[in-house]
């Protein structure tokens, strides 16, 4: 940890140390850039506005992540902006350059606030880092005016002065409130160490559910084999080639092997189903809720 701040401190002097650049040499070293893929402009472009990125960054320290990163997520911003900047715009490069920083260090933080995504869209990205920034304002306002709040009068005017739906507010507020915890962590110390996981429903098969399939695929299985046993030789190989297949024959093929016609082969499969299905009645009750 010591190595790491030595080192932001380190690469942030550095920074600082670059030079100014004037109007005018930024827009020679960005038409460089842009026409002659000139790498040593890019770098120059880079170091000098390296301490715009490392100053934003810096902005960003109280949502927890660590600086290194910070700047590292600032420096590929402002690695994008000059690699996209036109210098036919009329704008200076740092005005340019601010949002892609600011961007890549949002980015960043909402992918790292939580393991659950707390938001993707842009009105999500301006809701979480200005809740409480207009929350607060919000409050003084009113605090100002000798009025109190509730909980849904706030969160209905964040929404509004924000632009979001109030659900989305809802829903930022808890996951601002609370960071991540473990599963596997104890409920309380009076829980013998039962962990949250446990308390979790098991959306899987039961183990009863288990065998009670088991157990009825195999008494299906005996009483169709029965059943089939039940039939003629003719009237079995017709059923096995027209439903037990896994490219089942057509009537035709089968009345041409038979020396029959597909009318007279559809007659057989009929009344060899309907043999089948009485022995199965015959078998047990519990049957007819298969074949019901």
């Amino acid at each position: 940890m010591a190595l790491d701040e030595y080192a932001d401190k380190t690469f942030s002097r550095r920074a600082m140390k670059a030079e100014m650049l004037d109007a005018e040499t930024e827009l020679k070293l960005a038409y460089a850039w842009r026409d002659q893929r000139d790498e040593a402009a890019l770098h120059r472009l880079i170091t000098a506005y390296m301490r715009l990125a490392i100053s934003m960054a810096s902005k960003f320290r109280r949502y927890g992540a660590p600086m290194n990163d910070l700047i590292q997520e600032a420096s590929l911003g402002l690695m994008k902006a000059a690699d996209k900047f036109d210098p036919d715009r009329g704008v200076r490069f740092s005005t340019y350059a601010v949002w892609w920083i600011k961007a890549s260090i949002q980015d960043y933080v909402m992918r790292n606030w939580s393991m659950v995504r707390t938001g993707s869209t842009s009105s999500q990205k301006s809701l979480f880092f200005n809740l409480k920034r207009v929350q607060a304002r919000l409050e003084r306002e009113a605090n100002g005016r000798g009025e109190r709040l509730d909980q849904h009068q706030l969160r209905q005017m964040i929404a509004t002065e924000v632009g979001v739906p109030l659900h989305d507010v809802e829903m930022m507020e808890g996951r601002l409130a609370g960071s991540d915890y473990s599963l596997n962590a104890t409920q309380s110390a009076e829980d013998e160490g039962r962990e949250w996981i446990d308390a979790l429903v098991d959306d899987g098969v039961q183990a009863a559910e288990i065998v009670e399939h088991s157990h009825d695929t195999a008494a299906l299985r005996d009483w169709l084999l029965a059943a089939l046993h039940s039939l003629n030789d003719r009237e079995r190989f017709i059923v096995r080639e027209r439903k037990l297949r896994d490219d089942p024959r057509t009537l035709e093929s089968l009345g041409d092997e038979l020396g029959l016609s597909k009318e007279r082969v559809r007659q057989l499969e009929a009344a060899a189903f309907g043999k089948m299905r009485k022995n199965l009645e015959n078998q047990s009750r519990e049957v007819l809720a298969f074949i019901a």
